[in-house]
């Protein structure tokens, strides 16, 4: 039987203008390509499948890009992969400062949730305060924040 696993909040509509961009981005590509190689005839056909084909499984995983919650863990969905961690396997959910290194300097990246491990890893997960979801609603993001700390340690009271 399988689990039901549940996003505890709304996708933000950054995301249909991300895969807004990357259809314009396939345009462009398909267009450079036929030009570039000359392409002709049944070859541009090919590659407009093809591109679009990419360009449906690119936007239908971008839309189920984030982090799931189920009565035995989490799923962090990614763009490429996807994670399943028990509760059992969880430390602390916690809130992590990203800075980005360019050479000597440090750029603030903002606010993500991070995943400690009982094993001492970390896991990243695809929230992020200024991310599409939840850029224009960071009170969104404090309260899925929350809502991951506690279901966690209801799940750790619970022996789960």
């Amino acid at each position: 039987m399988g689990v039901d696993w549940v996003r505890p909040y709304s996708p933000g509509v950054g995301r249909w203008l991300v895969i807004g961009w990357e259809a314009i981005a396939f345009v462009l590509l398909g267009w450079a390509s036929v030009g570039l190689f000359q392409v002709e005839g049944n070859g541009v056909t090919y590659l407009a499948m093809a591109l679009t084909a990419l360009w449906v499984v690119g936007g239908w995983r971008i839309l189920e890009m984030g982090v799931y919650v189920g009565p035995t863990g989490l799923q962090i969905r990614g763009l490429l992969r996807s994670r399943r961690l028990s509760w059992d396997e969880i430390a602390h959910v916690r809130l992590h400062r990203h800075t980005n290194k360019i050479g000597r300097w440090e750029i603030e990246g903002g606010m993500t949730v991070l995943i400690e491990r009982r094993d001492g890893s970390t896991v990243n997960t695809e929230l992020w305060a200024q991310g599409v979801d939840f850029h224009n609603r960071p009170h969104l993001f404090r309260e899925v924040y929350h809502d991951l700390r506690s279901r966690h340690l209801e799940a750790k009271a619970a022996g789960t």
